[in-house]
């Protein structure tokens, strides 16, 4: 597309996020619904697009963990629509009004949440996000501009094309959900300069595409970096709940940013967790890289570079330390960490008190597993992405962070001496 293609599609969405934000909540949630039943009835043609994508993305030789983000099956597209089904179940975000407080001279000043107008969402090979993100921004009164991966481009196209219908048959314009039709790069970069139509930009994907659109954006963006989360096995784990917190938490889907990529064990328990680590058949794919006390433990382990402790691997491997401390295991994280989720297992209270409060992450847990730090799972419906910064929002993402607040002032007639 030419700039000047980019720019009227901007501007649209920007039109059309006026109509949106004055749409009523029952109005906004029989929209969601009526898309959740039309992504169920147009299932087969959704799956006929993505069959394009994975067979595209087989011949090319890419990963794995790339390939099962991609796929979409009968199942994934139900869950598409329950998400957008959840969503329509939250309250209303926008008009929201709070902190009403009197000033000494009798004015009443309060906060409304409205919404924060246009949002662009640059994403890769997750063809659920498209639903999932255009669902949120609608939800919170805003247009939404997708730019998806080239990965997943038949899909994404055809997702959009069913979304579209529900906004057509309720009289609403298209541009309160675009499509980038083009997988050229140049237009990302061409959008990020459109800071007066477009209020925030969501990346989602690798590293290097968040660094990319961090880098050449003259617009707020939103952002995490990568996922390394962490599991501490403390000295007074119940074993049994740490084995499965690592089982499910490495294994269950490696590919996605919150999955486990360190193990770290506390030095009273290694020696009989990690020779129960080597008998556990649920992880038999998984290489260990190891610190040089795990490695006389166990003999299949690899050497441990500093590299792998800052890696997110997306896959079956994963880098384990012992430590001697909570403190050290809190120090490890520190360090090497991503602020992304960070879990510990134990019966101590104390000690897992000392863990929430010292830990910086945006998701912390408490004998559960990393891969409830989602948006759904978390009781947000669904979610368009997760900050690791904390401005404006921290950890996963749903309709409330898609809304902003405006000052609203009540008076009788003040003025000011």
């Amino acid at each position: 597309m030419s700039s000047q293609e980019l720019s009227c599609l901007a501007e649209k969405a920007r039109k059309a996020s006026q109509e949106i934000s004055r749409l009523s909540g029952k109005e906004k949630n029989a929209l969601l619904e009526r898309m959740a039943d039309l992504l169920i009835e147009n299932a087969a043609g959704i799956e006929n697009e993505n069959r394009k994508d994975v067979e595209q993305a087989e011949k090319k030789g890419q990963t794995p963990a790339l390939i099962d983000r991609l796929v979409l099956n009968k199942s994934r597209i139900e869950g598409m629509a329950q998400a957008l089904r959840d969503v329509a179940m939250l309250p209303d975000p926008v008009g929201e009004i709070s902190q009403f407080r009197t000033r000494p001279n009798g004015l009443r000043v309060g906060r409304m949440s409205i919404p924060l107008g246009v949002i662009l969402i640059i994403y890769e090979a997750r063809p659920n996000v498209t639903s999932d993100a255009a669902g949120l921004c609608l939800k919170a009164g805003n247009a939404v501009i997708l730019r998806g991966g080239s990965e997943a481009f038949h899909s994404n196209r055809q997702i959009v094309k069913i979304l579209h219908k529900a906004l057509e048959e309720a009289g609403l314009p298209e541009e309160i959900i675009s499509f980038v039709p083009t997988t050229d790069r140049k237009s990302i970069v061409e959008l990020l300069k459109m800071n007066e139509q477009i209020d925030l930009v969501i990346p989602r994907g690798g590293e290097g595409l968040i660094r990319f659109v961090d880098e050449n954006s003259r617009i707020p963006v939103i952002k995490h970096y990568k996922g390394v989360c962490h599991l501490y096995v403390d000295k007074a784990a119940d074993p049994d709940v740490a084995m499965e917190l690592l089982v499910n938490g490495k294994t269950s889907r490696p590919g996605v940013c919150n999955a486990l990529e360190t193990l770290l064990i506390h030095n009273d328990i290694a020696g009989t967790f990690l020779k129960c680590v080597e008998k556990e058949k649920r992880l038999k794919e998984v290489v260990i890289r190891g610190c040089s006390e795990t490695c006389k433990i166990l003999s299949s382990a690899e050497p441990a570079s500093e590299e792998d402790y800052y890696s997110e691997y997306l896959g079956l491997k994963i880098a384990v330390k012992i430590v001697h401390s909570v403190n050290e295991a809190i120090d490890h994280i520190e360090k090497y960490g991503s602020n992304h989720t960070e879990v510990i297992a134990t019966r101590d209270i104390g000690t897992a008190k000392r863990f929430i409060r010292d830990i910086d992450s945006s998701v912390v847990m408490v004998n559960a597993s990393s891969r409830f730090s989602d948006g759904g799972e978390l009781g947000l419906g669904a979610e368009i992405g997760i900050s690791t910064t904390k401005l404006h929002a921290y950890g996963p993402m749903g309709v409330e962070s898609l809304t902003t607040k405006k000052f609203i002032v009540m008076g009788e007639g003040q003025v000011r001496g």
